[in-house]
């Protein structure tokens, strides 16, 4: 496995409890791996620990078998990449240089980008379909257009390991199944690919294995169909749920509205 995650915990400096405790999972490489679970159960907390940018309050993580905190940043940042759900820019850089900058860890120190990773920044911009923004200020994208340019910054820092939080929370239906597409060819090519989300049918698309995140721990892991159930998602979500299986469409997640008292009564799954 590339990533390993050994009885993993951790709390916020001061806090009085944990955010989560006593995770253990894997990762390979070709692999993606989604975690669902509700709002405020550690998600977002445990992908910057998988990325390096938080350390553990006990347990550990392993990188291609080292412990994530004996690597340096540029051997971390060679290897991971992440892509966090909201990214507030400090300066109006342009959206090319904001691609470009995920050639930094390749870079050494004052050393200016070389004519390769122009190339490598040039084919990221092409491969999402965003080269009409190239000379546009990053600062000044709209929240979807800028998830798209943080991903072609991934792709530019060509990663062994992709740490993605709900990569696709702020993008249109079109954009949403242009960077699941992504995220299958980029398992196909060898990177293991880590990402939470919201959205269970999101899962059934990409994954290879699922992990449900609820009380601050990891209930289930497993293939999508195994372990994303009608009793899971109700427990976790709180909401009224069927599945719709198809052997040749997969399976699809469906709320179940009662369309004659409105949206916001649910009917029980056997009503």
């Amino acid at each position: 496995m590339i990533l390993e995650v050994h009885k993993a915990g951790f709390a916020y400096p001061g806090s009085s409890g944990t955010v989560f405790n006593g995770i253990s999972l894997s990762v390979g490489a070709g692999e993606v791996l989604c975690i669902l679970g509700p709002n405020g159960v550690g998600k977002t907390s445990l992908l910057k620990c998988l990325s390096g940018l938080l350390p553990l309050t006990e347990g550990k993580i392993s990188c291609k078998g080292e412990n994530i905190l004996a690597l340096s940043r540029t051997q971390v940042a060679r290897t991971i990449a992440h892509v966090p759900q909201l990214h507030n820019p400090v300066f109006a850089y342009s959206v090319y240089d904001t691609v470009l900058m995920g050639r930094t860890p390749y870079l050494g120190f004052f050393s200016p980008p070389r004519q390769s990773d122009r190339v490598i920044t040039e084919q990221a911009i092409d491969s999402l379909g965003i080269a009409h923004l190239a000379e546009k200020a990053y600062s000044e994208l709209s929240g979807g257009e800028r998830q798209l340019v943080l991903f072609a910054r991934v792709l530019a820092q060509q990663p062994e390991i992709i740490v993605l939080d709900e990569p696709t929370s702020h993008l249109d239906y079109g954009n949403q199944l242009k960077i699941l597409s992504l995220i299958r060819n980029l398992a196909r090519s060898r990177t293991a690919i880590v990402m939470t989300s919201h959205n269970p049918d999101h899962a059934f698309m990409v994954a290879d294995r699922v992990g449900i995140m609820f009380n601050g721990a990891i209930a289930a892991v497993g293939a999508p169909e195994e372990v994303i159930t009608v009793e899971i998602l109700q427990e976790i979500y709180g909401v009224a749920v069927t599945l719709l299986r198809n052997d040749g469409f997969g399976s699809m997640c469906v709320p179940v509205f009662n369309k004659y008292a409105g949206n916001a009564k649910l009917w029980r799954n056997n009503e």
